[in-house]
């Protein structure tokens, strides 16, 4: 007997100990308001996340990707047959706040799509390694096969989306349409929902690319000569030259940057003509990426276009400065560049309007609030699966229970 004993205590002190990456104790307690939100939260319930210090984990880790990938609670099979059969792509631009990257990686994270991550060429080496390490991990993401640097406003914004559709074209995996990130995005939708949503009849053979004939307000961006200075602004050419007439006598349309592409249109876009000379005219304007997509998408060559086309599409969740009183009313957090920054009080408005994504999160300035609509979307994403769920698969357990969330639910 007691050669059993020392032997199990001998086992014990041999085990590996668990990362800091899953010490419940470490991190940071879900707020009251976000409890509110919480599905299946009764009275005296305390919910504890089961990682908090993902970036640390990220950069000094060296373990095997099969440990990784389970303590970082990425999802490893397919959730329904539904979402098997209808692959998505996802463009991932990226050039700052690690933790946040990986988060959104794995909200949005099933195996039978596929991921382009393109890093800002300024990002520092560190950050690139971390990120390679982790994409590493994952044979349906790669990185994009040539990386810009990045300039707000500017063509090289558009450009790191082309790099990234060219190395898409040439997947094996079957993908339907895909959707462009930044780093401060984070879906609201399911993977199965989006499946459901691109299938709708609205949507089934059409690209998504909210906009509108370019406001008169609008037409400065396209209409002068515009420079970008690299890494830093665009700015007017010294001499306010004015621009030719956009090729093949398009209209132009301003939009969003945002959008949801059949492959069919992303075919188009890299081979016609049209697409080719409007990506070449547009080397000189302001925020090309506002009228390249939704200008083609309003021809009718291109494939899954719509020529009525309007502000369509539920992309994403954004609260603007000048839409206060209107759409939304205030930002919880603090805007930039007249942009709402979110604050867990802002996540109410968030799930209400239940677009595809939210923009933006900030780790240092709210943290509270990604955390919050993180385990909220987790939840659903695991409630709505039709195949078991594995225990590594959840964010948060209980602390009311000896059963964890997973063991409440995995019936549902």
């Amino acid at each position: 007997m007691s050669i059993i004993i020392c032997s199990v205590i001998y086992m014990r002190a041999r085990m590996p100990t668990e990362p800091k990456l899953l010490e419940p104790s470490s991190c940071r307690p879900f707020s009251t308001e976000c409890k509110a939100l919480l599905p299946g939260t009764e009275e005296g319930v305390e919910w504890y996340r089961r990682d908090c210090q993902v970036e640390s984990y990220i950069l000094n880790s060296r373990i095997q990707c099969s440990k990784l990938i389970g303590d970082l609670h990425f999802i490893t099979r397919p959730l329904s047959r539904e979402e098997e059969d209808y692959p998505l792509a996802f463009i991932v631009t990226v050039h700052k706040e690690l933790e946040l990257f990986v988060r959104l990686l794995r909200a949005i994270y099933n195996p039978q799509n596929v991921y382009c991550i393109h890093v800002d060429n300024k990002a520092s080496s560190e950050y690139k390694a971390a990120v390679l390490k982790l994409v590493g991990c994952f044979k349906n993401t790669f990185l994009s096969s040539y990386s810009e640097t990045v300039t707000y406003a500017g063509f090289s914004r558009l450009q790191a989306d082309f790099h990234c559709m060219k190395d898409l074209a040439q997947s094996k995996i079957g993908w339907r349409k895909v959707m462009n990130l930044c780093g401060q995005d984070f879906p609201v939708k399911s993977n199965l929902e989006l499946v459901r949503y691109m299938q709708s009849k609205e949507w089934r053979d059409r690209n998504m690319t909210p906009g509108v004939k370019q406001p008169v307000s609008m037409r400065h961006r396209t209409q002068l000569q515009h420079r970008e200075i690299m890494g830093s602004h665009v700015a007017l050419t010294g001499l306010g030259l004015k621009k030719g007439p956009p090729p093949h006598n398009l209209q132009v349309y301003f939009g969003t940057a945002y959008y949801a592409l059949t492959r069919e249109f992303v075919d188009f876009v890299l081979k016609s003509p049209i697409a080719r000379d409007l990506l070449e005219w547009s080397k000189d304007t302001f925020s090309p990426d506002e009228h390249y997509w939704v200008t083609l998408s309003h021809i009718k060559e291109a494939p899954g276009s719509h020529l009525d086309g309007g502000w369509e599409g539920d992309v994403r969740s954004i609260k603007w400065r000048d839409q206060e009183g209107t759409t939304h009313s205030g930002c919880k957090g603090h805007y930039v560049r007249d942009i709402c920054i979110y604050g867990v009080e802002d996540l109410p408005w968030i799930i209400n309007r239940n677009s595809m994504f939210a923009n933006k999160f900030e780790r240092d300035t709210f943290p509270e609030a990604l955390d919050c609509l993180e385990q909220w979307h987790r939840t659903k994403v695991l409630n709505q699966a039709t195949v078991s769920i594995e225990p590594s698969w959840l964010l948060a357990t209980q602390s009311n229970s000896s059963r964890s969330y997973f063991n409440s639910t995995a019936g549902a």
